[in-house]
């Protein structure tokens, strides 16, 4: 035969439809941006209204109750019409999380193992769009001043859909399916880079943009970039998934699917390995989600009685751990294997956080905030390690799971730290902090005992990662 026809010719483009002319892209980044950007004003401002909304229906108003510098005597009998809008809005705040949480949990492991067949778009398509039609919902409830039991409905026909969850997942597939190993582990780290930034950019901009202009426009700017981010993955996004084929939606195949990933795994030593990797992301996140929840209501107590402005920069100082830790992941990778670059970002985060909850003076704060430059390093190693324990075909199903982990860490972590600041006031105002440093201690175990147990058999069991020495 001739050579010309030893030659194995690449794979043609598939024919662009008639009403699909954009240039296809390969790139999610923009995706999870828009997604995260609307979540992020989504947050924060819901919980502000309802405290606003159901404050003047029990005919409390403290003036401007996001400013309070939160000095006053902790022992100081509290205002009980205060403390009985405080429970409403814990209350409704924890029914549509919950309710969001359960309604995705089927949803995310169905739709993230269908999209392993089916392809990456439609599973990013769908839960965009649901959270256009929350945001819609939520905007109907401020014009029309409808009950707000109607939150409630907009979170689960959002979780119905895969909610930002499933966008996640999806996203993390994708990166999966198009990165080679070795890069793998920085391309999931661009992905996060990319939560930070625009959770820094939602965080700051819409607290400012609603004290200029109230609820509306910024609720506007959400359903906006959660619109953008349904037209992107429908026109502009290329597929990831290399042979689709079609599959039935609503049969228990794509729940199976899930649960052989830690029952059957196509390799003897994968399973104890997702196990201990998940288990290590729960426990990592769970400390994460916790610290998050507590950081301005420490900030606005007493010693260090910040006000809004210095709340403002310690958020922004938060989220630039995601872009610091991007980049050192880079440098550090240079040098050395990704699980120990994992362990360098534990040992930030650990000592970040015991700063932190000894912190009593605004310097010795933001040093805490400076230490954990390197604390997102260790979840985007974990991702990649997972999937490079799965083969192509199941990365949907493995990170719709990662996904709903995720979801019961925030749960987890909500009530967890948020019952253990008040129970230790008494004498120690930071140990919640100093718990989850404690906490962390565990992940970093299991992750060093897991890469001196490779490295003592001396073997993997891809071709492709055999090369290192």
């Amino acid at each position: 035969p001739s050579m010309a026809a030893m030659v194995t010719p690449p794979p043609a483009e598939p024919p662009v439809p008639p009403g699909r002319r954009c240039p296809s892209l390969l790139a999610v980044e923009p995706l999870l941006f828009l997604a995260t950007v609307s979540l992020g004003l989504q947050g924060p401002l819901a919980t502000q209204y309802l405290w606003d909304r159901l404050g003047a229906e029990h005919g409390y108003s403290d003036g401007n109750s996001t400013e309070s510098t939160g000095c006053g005597d902790g022992n100081a009998t509290a205002d009980p019409l205060r403390q009985e809008v405080e429970a409403l809005v814990s209350h409704w705040n924890l029914y549509i999380n919950l309710g969001g949480f359960f309604a995705s949990l089927f949803s995310v492991t169905l739709f993230g193992a269908w999209s392993d067949s089916v392809g990456r778009r439609p599973a990013l398509i769908l839960p965009a769009a649901g959270m256009a039609l929350q945001t819609a919902i939520y905007l109907l409830v401020m014009y029309l001043e409808l009950h707000v039991a109607f939150f409630l409905l907009g979170r689960i026909v959002s979780g119905l859909t895969g909610d930002y969850s499933l966008i996640l997942a999806s996203c993390f597939s994708y990166v999966a399916d198009t990165s080679e190993r070795r890069v793998r582990t920085f391309r999931v780290a661009v992905l996060e880079a990319c939560l930070g930034t625009a959770g820094m950019v939602a965080s700051i901009g819409g607290g400012q943009w609603r004290k200029a202009q109230g609820y509306i426009n910024p609720f506007w700017l959400a359903f906006a970039s959660s619109l953008a981010a349904t037209l992107y993955a429908a026109f502009f996004l290329r597929e990831s998934v290399k042979q689709k084929k079609a599959t039935k939606l609503f049969t228990l195949r794509h729940y199976k699917a899930v649960y052989r990933l830690y029952t059957a795994p196509e390799q003897p030593s994968s399973r104890w390995k997702l196990a201990l990797y998940s288990l290590a992301f729960f426990l990592i996140v769970t400390v994460h989600f916790g610290a998050k929840d507590l950081y301005v209501l420490y900030e606005l107590g007493f010693p260090l009685c910040w006000a809004s402005d210095l709340i403002g920069y310690g958020s922004a100082a938060s989220y630039l751990a995601y872009l610091s830790s991007l980049a050192g992941l880079r440098l550090l990778q240079l040098c050395l294997e990704d699980i120990w670059v994992a362990e360098i970002g534990l040992i930030s985060n650990i000592a970040g956080l015991v700063v932190i909850s000894l912190a009593t003076t605004t310097p010795l704060m933001f040093t805490g905030y400076g230490i954990l430059f390197l604390s997102m390093a260790a979840t985007p190693v974990i991702r990649s390690k997972l999937s490079k324990l799965v083969s192509e075909t199941e990365h949907g199903a493995l990170f719709a799971s990662v996904a709903c982990v995720q979801g019961l860490c925030s749960l987890v972590a909500t009530g967890v730290f948020n019952s253990l600041y008040p129970a230790t006031l008494h004498f120690m105002r930071g140990f919640p902090f100093l718990f989850g440093a404690i906490i962390l201690l565990i992940p970093a175990a299991i992750l060093g005992w897991i890469q001196i147990w490779d490295s003592k058999h001396d073997y993997n069991h891809f071709p492709d990662a055999s090369l290192s020495p």
